[in-house]
């Protein structure tokens, strides 16, 4: 079933239009994502999709019963009420069927009721068919998911039932966006870069997610490792029109540039062809012996129809970054570094590192752990207890993922041009055109441009620096996917060294040669790319889990081998108070026996047969033998 279908829609901002004949269509359970450079119009189409953009031309088709979930890039929860009212929200018409059961249950439990049978037989097959709705509803489990969907998008630490949202900040309100827009599970989800702001964590929990939910999705991102494992149909948006293609964000990029290739082969061959027809119709369109044949192929040439040159990629950025100067070889060495808040909290303590030329170090960790403060202890921005030293001839290059640095009432021109006043004009624009920044882009106010576009500007400023040692933020944040590989690959052939701190897992992948993992009680460090480090840290949650598990065999068995001893040890007991038993009753008789033998040699007849007395004599005196040994007996099982 389509679940949605765009057809020859097209979209104009005044006289220039944004998109024209798009074409776009998503089915059941079908994940889609729509791809295309900053500024192209991926958002615009999203809206029209969901009618808050009207449509110029064509139309969009969506069936009346499909529900639509929108998360847009800027979205965030505003509410006064807290997480929980929020999040449970979603679910109020089971609620009110729980109430609806609550209620037929006080009613079958009336007995003036069972009286009249028709009526109760009525309330019992109600109260089935509600509690089987309420069941596929998910009636049971509905405060379950919430609790599972906030845990994923890190909420798991704050008191949902007592934490306002108006309080919590804008990347915690667009999570909690996402998290009810999840919840609410409609037939197609439209996720606008959902993943902006996320730590890995999160993105992983999310990936899971989305590689699971049941609904079709329709998703704009610049995560390439959150595409891959995700969309199985991608629809680029280039020019103004969509071109589809099937597979992951990798696969599109295989099937794209053969395409391309095709194409131009095709259209090649076509255009030798033509040059050839030309060549003969100009050579024997004269003679008389050939004419008839140069017109007739005339005639084909003017009946083909002619392959337009295929577009090459639209102008991409094209930087590289150098340095002035080698350093040595100990580039930096942080020891027992800690940093804390004002309030002396720390953020981190006891971090230990080293870097060596020519290393890429990427930074990770959830967010809040304190990554962007490590980089900015390291470039002396703020006040920390260790040591951080920099090595010989290092000089640093700072990238900040927040642009502070950029001066917003400047020109573009002017925020280069004002630093580095000697270079020649042309030399400034050249360099701005390489960040795509040509004609009068240069004079715009730095105020007025994109997040994209305030991060080329400042890798721009980082390129000219011409640093040894990059230090760079989040320096994917903002970019297109194009961007993106167009800096990884000014990166990859940088000749200094690189620490970076980054969510995104592809970026990581390409360019890092060692992960350092951030904790509040140090770092760890794991030689290798991100697959590397997510290899290794699968490896000991595997040993931590066998620990465990033996730990809990071993428990076993030390709680069967004590089960098994106590056992033993009753036995034994209940022995032991049988035996003090049988002792207390051989005593008891023993003393009868002595004490009758000794009123018997009282006896005139008895004491006077010596004989018989020698008996009796030896007779007591082998019975207190035997009452000697069972009291010391008796004695020693009282211990």
């Amino acid at each position: 079933m389509i679940v949605l279908q765009v057809n020859g829609a097209s979209k104009s901002f005044g006289a220039e239009p944004i998109l024209t004949n798009i074409k776009l269509e998503v089915k059941s359970n079908e994940k889609v994502a729509l791809v295309g450079r900053n500024g192209v119009g991926k958002s615009t189409l999203l809206k029209m999709i969901t009618g808050d953009l009207s449509v110029d031309s064509g139309e969009i088709i969506i069936p009346k019963d499909i529900e639509i979930g929108y998360l847009s890039q800027h979205c965030g929860l505003e509410s006064n009420r807290t997480i929980w009212q929020e999040m449970i929200d979603v679910f109020s018409d089971i609620k009110e069927m729980e109430k609806m059961i609550r209620n037929l249950e006080l009613k079958m439990a009336d007995p003036s009721l069972i009286e009249n049978q028709a009526a109760y037989s009525k309330l019992l097959n109600d109260y089935d068919q509600l509690q089987i709705e309420f069941e596929e509803k998910g009636g049971y489990r509905y405060e379950a998911d919430i609790r599972s969907v906030l845990h994923g998008l890190q909420f798991s630490e704050f008191d949902y039932k007592n934490t306002v949202i108006s309080a919590l900040s804008g990347g915690q309100k667009t999570r909690l966006a996402l998290a009810k827009l999840l919840l609410k599970k409609p037939e197609l989800l439209i996720l606008d870069e959902p993943t902006n702001h996320l730590d890995i964590e999160t993105i992983s929990w999310l990936e899971q997610y989305l590689y699971s939910y049941t609904g079709a999705i329709l998703i704009v991102s610049h995560d390439r490792y959150f595409l891959d494992k995700i969309v199985s149909v991608i629809y680029e948006l280039s020019r103004t029109q969509t071109t589809k293609y099937i597979g992951n964000y990798s696969k599109y990029l295989v099937e794209k540039e053969n395409r391309q290739a095709i194409e131009l082969k095709e259209y090649e061959k076509q255009q030798a062809d033509i040059a050839k027809a030309e060549d003969f119709i100009q050579k024997n369109i004269a003679r008389a012996s050939t004419t008839k044949r140069a017109q007739s192929r005339q005639k084909q040439l003017e009946k083909m129809v002619r392959l337009e040159k295929p577009l090459g990629d639209e102008k991409s950025a094209n930087f590289s970054f150098n340095i002035k100067k080698e350093s040595g070889n100990n580039v930096l060495a942080i020891n027992h570094l800690s940093v804390s808040y004002t309030e002396g909290e720390n953020i981190f303590t006891d971090v230990n590192m080293h870097i060596t030329k020519q290393e890429s170090v990427a930074i990770v960790g959830p967010n809040g752990i304190g990554k962007s403060t490590l980089l900015k202890a390291i470039i002396n921005k703020i006040p920390y207890n260790g040591s951080i030293e920099l090595g010989t001839n290092v000089s640093v290059g700072y990238y900040d993922q927040e642009q502070a640095n950029l001066t917003s009432k400047k020109t573009v021109i002017n925020e280069l041009w004002d630093e580095y006043p000697n270079m020649l004009e042309k030399d400034i624009r050249s360099v701005l055109g390489c960040f795509l920044f040509s004609g009068e882009d240069v004079f715009k106010s730095v105020v007025e441009l994109s997040g994209g576009e305030k991060a080329r500007l400042a890798l721009a400023k980082l390129m000219l620096q011409k640093a040894n040692f990059l230090i760079l933020d989040e320096p994917t944040n903002h970019l297109d996917l194009d961007s993106k590989e167009i800096l990884e690959n000014a990166l990859i052939n940088y000749p200094g060294t690189i620490l970076f701190v980054s969510h995104d897992r592809y970026f990581i992948n390409r360019l890092a040669t060692k992960v350092i993992e951030l904790s509040s009680t140090g770092a760890s460090e794991y030689l290798g790319d991100y697959d590397y480090y997510i290899e290794k840290k699968n490896e000991q949650i595997e040993i931590e889990r066998l620990k465990e598990t033996e730990k809990a065999a071993e428990n076993e068995q030390k709680s069967a081998r004590n089960r098994e001893d106590m056992k033993k040890m009753q036995s034994l007991e209940r022995k032991r108070q049988r035996r003090i038993q049988e002792i207390e009753a051989l005593i008891d008789e023993l003393e009868k026996e002595i004490k009758f033998a000794e009123e018997q040699l009282n006896k005139q007849d008895i004491f006077e047969d010596y004989q018989k007395a020698a008996e009796i004599n030896e007779s007591i005196a082998k019975n207190q033998d035997k009452l000697e040994s069972l009291l010391e007996e008796w004695e020693n099982l009282q211990i």
